[in-house]
């Protein structure tokens, strides 16, 4: 009978070892938030936007003018999932026009 006790308890004990899953929170892209975005201006030059807000995360080599920051978090409980995006348009070194999309 012990054995299969512990056959039982070993049993209960694997089942219920997936029920904890620890699913982490995903972060990706630049954080940029609205207070970030009012500190731009326009004239700004591209190495000062880029101490400001970072490294764009896509730079099309084909429109060098223009910079686009996203940032998305997954939370790794479920839950909403949050977008951002901001696009900087240039000319020539001098930043000339910005376009918040969605999240700001």
């Amino acid at each position: 009978m012990s054995r299969m006790s512990f056959a039982l308890v070993c049993l209960v004990a694997l089942s219920l070892v997936g029920c904890g899953i620890y699913r982490p929170d995903v972060r990706q892209g630049n954080y940029v938030d609205q207070s970030l975005v009012n500190q731009l201006r326009p004239g700004m030059s591209k190495d000062q936007v880029q101490f400001l807000l970072g490294t764009p995360l896509l730079a099309d080599p084909f429109h060098k003018e223009r910079w686009d920051y996203v940032y998305r978090f997954q939370p790794g409980r479920g839950g909403k999932i949050e977008e951002r995006r901001v696009t900087l348009f240039f000319q020539g070194d001098s930043l000339s026009r910005v376009d918040p999309g969605p999240g700001l």
